[in-house]
Parts: C-alpha cells; structure tokens; sequence
C-alpha cells in the first residue's frame, strides 16, 4: 500500500553553514493533521514559505513557494542510505515535509499527481538540487557529490488541492502526463548529464518555473 509514513515539520535553528543565518531543515514527525495549502510565490516575508501549516522556511531565496510547496522523500531510499552511511536516518532527517512508504518519489513524472488522504491534491514539480546547508547538516564528507551520483533526490510538489495529511494516509496516482520525464531524469539533466536537458522540455507545462527557467539558459549556451 502507497501511504505516507509521518509528516515532518521544522521550527528555525540558527546557524553559521546556511547563508540565510537560520535553516528549517530539522524536520521532525508531528501528529497530525496538518493543514497543506499553496503558500504564494516565493518572496521576503510572510508568503512563499512552505505549504504545511507550521513548518519553517528559512532561505526563501531558494526554498518554498508555489512549485515547492512539499517535499517528499521515500523510506525506501532513506533505509538505502542508512545501509551506505552505517548510521540511522529518522524520518524528515533529508527536510523532507512526507515520508512515504510504497511511493515511487525519485522515479516520478514531472506533473504526476497525487491524492493523499481524503482531498489533498498535490502535483510533482521537480528534484531536490543539494546545498551547502542539506551537506553541514548530514554532517558526511563529500555528501553533495555522493548524494549527486545516486540521483535519488526526492521530488517536490505544488499544491493543487488543498487539504489535510497524517500520517497512515493513503497515496493515490490520479493521473500520469503522456511524457517520459521523471524527477530522476530531471536532476540527471540538471547536474551530470545535460545532454538530457533537451528532454526535460517535454514536461516544461508542469515543471518548476525556475528549474524550467535553469534549463532553458544551460540549453542556449550548448
């Protein structure tokens, strides 16, 4: 069965590795439910931030907004790297707002759509690009390069339907677009291999308008 495992939420932590003086990135598992909604464009202040009610966005330079309303990340990959790290990763220790059991996260396509729970409707954007702050934090030597190879990054979603989450709820594919390009395909295009750039324009209808916007630049410089 495809459910959410926990729901993770952050409060601010200061700190000297985040250029933004503070980070969220401390997710941990709450009860739920939490209210999930469209934050509103990316911005200073108080919108843009993240779509769960609660949960702390740092750098909104980089984080949160619309097109990264949620982040999800799957059990399955975070027991992966318990097994390559030898140490144990707790649910929300990648920031992740959803951990997933039964979902396919990385391997999702771009504008796929997910039902959780009784309403909430959420839609894949785009990957998880690493930062200075995810490395300081995981506290591993050459994390960004490592975490870059396995091209597992996660995927983030932009609420269309809001709602509520708790943990046990049920994932649900609605509906699937026509094009091949997953999250996967995404960060692979956007880090190691950008003769898959191109490809990625398939899903441009749906995709992240700044990782949209990122390809598009690389595209006319080739």
């Amino acid at each position: 069965m495809s459910r959410i495992l926990s729901v993770n939420v952050g409060t601010s932590m200061v700190t000297d590795y985040s250029d933004a003086g503070s980070t969220g990135i401390d997710k941990r598992p709450v009860d739920g439910p939490v209210r999930v909604e469209a934050p509103g464009e990316r911005a200073f202040g108080e919108v843009g931030g993240s779509g769960l009610a609660g949960d702390a966005i740092s750098d909104r330079r980089f984080h949160g907004g619309n097109a990264q309303a949620v982040y999800a990340y799957a059990r399955e990959e975070l027991d992966g790297w318990e097994r390559e790290l030898g140490r144990p990763l707790s649910n929300g220790m990648f920031g992740e707002n959803l951990t997933t059991s039964g979902v396919v996260v990385s391997d999702a396509l771009i504008g796929e759509r997910w039902r959780v729970g009784d309403g909430l409707v959420l839609e894949v954007t785009s990957c998880r690009i690493p930062c200075r702050t995810f490395a300081e934090w995981l506290g591993e030597r050459g994390w960004v390069k490592r975490f870059t190879q396995a091209a597992l990054p996660g995927a983030y979603l932009r609420v269309i339907t809001p709602g509520e989450v708790c943990g046990g709820d049920a994932v649900e594919v609605v509906s699937r677009p026509a094009h091949d390009v997953t999250v996967s395909v995404l960060f692979r295009a956007m880090t190691t291999e950008p003769a898959l750039l191109r490809r990625t324009l398939a899903a441009s209808g749906t995709l992240n308008p700044d990782h949209l916007d990122a390809v598009l630049r690389r595209l006319t410089r080739t």
